[in-house]
């Protein structure tokens, strides 16, 4: 397995039991500090809802029925328990503990500032974020306590968030794996990959489509949600299954990246609501500097959409934009962006994987010939030409989709996911009906 460069333990929450009914709960002292409940705003629709605690009627009206529904609560105590719905505000003095001065080596080979270490007995990774827009810390608060009630499996899940000047760090818990851009290409071994089977990235790509679209429609929160973050290094392959995962889930908004502020504004006057007070600019002006080297804040090039690299401003549509480059990315094995230099021009030219795909895709007729031979081109040689022609043709269909230049043409994240978990179960039924001929007898000994 390629090596780590950033992931967490999934299989390790926390026991704490949320606080979302009237009734006062029993607390430990052996626990460490939480937020204050008072102080939170919860929204009044969520996915934690649904476990809980009934009410004192509601209660006396189960007890009177069948010996089911008191195991069906039984059993929703249990989920409820096992789930953490607190989130941590952990003090400045402990990052730097836990960090070593921040002398501790950095877990990541990239730009950003991340450290793994152990934060209150449990084994976390660190990322050091600037504010986009300067939050107040009960702002900071509410926010954290939103976010971190969202679980979903594809999703490394936030734990917790530290402020020190214009810096914020965002604790989340490790995951042992590999980044999916380094599963994908290794520089010491081009022609080697873990994920060198169509299963495996067929599993990729359905664990990507269900974890953005459980951030953008199926949280249960009364927010809109967007990642910001969506490319190959910001995504953790676990193994032995190869399922993946989404890191920086809630960095957008615990940074001020997102647009939710100037969404909240009242158009065409000077009044600012609550959450608006925050910051002390204009959010599009701000984000208008993002063009420059010092203020972009996100990162890499080949998976910011156009209307992104022109305001600077996240939006859900953008986020699919950057799951189509990577599922491109996934299919072909190449980087979004290649350039090389070309000799009678004397100049760098630019390959993107966008166009390349798109030019796999034009041309031939419908019965695979022309075309089948670009697809088969284009996709990656490691596959060994071991995939079903037909899948990975509406696969790529459904990525060009996504990278449309139109925003409004790209399909939502409840569209693409339901079309990659059809696909994905056509390559399990293909998976099934592949096998090797029989009838053959062969021998390896001589002539």
């Amino acid at each position: 397995m390629c090596k780590s460069k950033m992931a967490t333990n999934a299989s390790d929450p926390t026991p704490t039991r949320p606080s979302l009914s009237h009734q006062p709960r029993r607390t430990h002292s052996n626990q460490s500090p939480r937020i204050p409940q008072q102080n939170f705003s919860y929204p009044s629709t969520s996915t934690s809802a649904e476990y809980a605690a009934p009410s004192s009627s509601s209660s006396q009206n189960k007890a009177s029925s069948s010996g089911t529904s008191i195991a069906s609560r039984t059993s929703l105590t249990s989920l409820r328990e096992s789930i953490s719905e607190s989130p941590h505000i952990y003090s400045f003095s402990e990052i730097r503990a836990a960090t070593n001065n921040f002398l501790l080596k950095k877990h990541s080979a990239s730009n950003s500032n991340c450290w793994r270490c152990n934060l209150r007995n449990r084994d976390v990774i660190i990322f050091q974020r600037k504010f986009r827009r300067k939050l107040q810390m009960q702002h900071l608060k509410e926010r954290l306590s939103v976010i971190c009630r969202s679980h979903h499996n594809s999703i490394i899940k936030l734990l917790g968030a530290s402020i020190s000047d214009d810096y914020v760090y965002l604790v989340y818990e490790f995951i042992n794996g590999g980044n999916l851009s380094d599963c994908l290409r290794n520089s010491k071994n081009p022609d080697f990959t873990v994920l060198s089977t169509w299963m495996s990235r067929m599993q990729i790509a359905t664990d990507l489509a269900h974890g953005l679209d459980y951030i953008h429609n199926n949280t249960g929160l009364n927010l809109t949600l967007v990642h910001n973050h969506i490319k190959s290094s910001s995504i953790i392959v676990t193994e032995p299954s190869f399922n993946a995962k989404i890191c920086h889930f809630g960095t957008a908004q615990m940074c001020g990246e997102s647009e939710e502020e100037s969404e909240r504004r009242d158009k065409g006057s000077k009044k600012v609501t609550e959450i608006s007070e925050i910051t002390d600019e204009e959010p599009v002006a701000l984000l208008k500097r993002s063009s420059s080297r010092k203020m972009q804040f996100e990162g890499v090039r080949g998976y910011m959409s156009p209307e992104f690299r022109e305001t600077g401003i996240p939006t859900q549509k953008s986020d699919v934009y950057g799951l189509g480059v990577v599922i491109l990315e996934l299919l072909s094995g190449e980087e979004p962006l290649k350039y090389k230099y070309d000799k009678t021009r004397g100049e760098f030219t630019r390959t993107s994987v966008i166009e390349s795909a798109r030019l796999a895709m034009d041309g031939g007729g419908d019965d695979g010939g022309e075309r089948g031979g670009r697809l088969r081109w284009w996709m990656d040689r490691r596959l060994k030409d071991s995939f079903p022609i037909d899948v990975a043709e509406k696969l790529i269909r459904v990525a060009l989709e996504c990278v449309d230049v139109d925003p409004d043409k790209r399909p939502d994240m409840g569209r693409v996911s339901r079309k990659v978990s059809k696909l994905y179960l056509e390559s399990q039924a293909w998976t099934g009906n592949f096998k090797p001929p029989t009838g053959i007898s062969y021998s390896l000994g001589p002539r």
